[in-house]
C-alpha cells in the first residue's frame, strides 16, 4: 500500500512539473499568460517524432495511464529542465494512434 501511494505521490509531482514547465515555455513578447497565442485554454504542446512534429494536446491527457508512460519515458530520455519544449520520445504514427483513442 504505501508503494503504491508513493507512485502515486511521485506521478502528482511529475504532473505539476509538466503543468508548470508547459505554462512556462514561451514567456516572451507577443504571448499572453505564458503560452503561445495558438494554445488553447486547457491545452498544451508537445513535440514528438524524428522531426519534432508539434501537436497541441488536452491538459485532460496527462492523466491517462498511456500518456503517462509516455511522459515517464520523456523525463528518463530528455528531462523536463531544458529549452527545447516538451519533447516525446516515440514516433509521430505512434503518438496519432494513442491521442486518437485517447479522444
Amino acid at each position: 500500500m504505501a508503494i503504491r501511494k508513493s507512485n502515486k505521490l511521485h506521478q502528482t509531482a511529475v504532473l505539476k512539473q509538466i503543468l508548470k514547465r508547459c505554462s512556462s515555455l514561451g514567456r516572451s513578447g507577443g504571448q499572453q499568460e505564458g503560452l503561445p497565442v495558438d494554445v488553447p485554454k486547457g491545452h498544451f504542446a508537445v513535440y514528438v517524432g524524428e522531426n519534432r512534429s508539434r501537436f497541441i494536446v488536452p491538459i485532460s491527457y496527462l492523466t491517462h495511464p498511456e500518456f503517462q508512460r509516455l511522459l515517464r519515458r520523456a523525463e528518463e530520455e530528455f528531462g523536463f529542465d531544458h529549452d527545447m519544449g516538451l519533447t516525446i520520445p516515440c514516433e509521430e504514427v505512434v503518438f496519432r494512434s494513442l491521442t486518437s483513442m485517447l479522444r
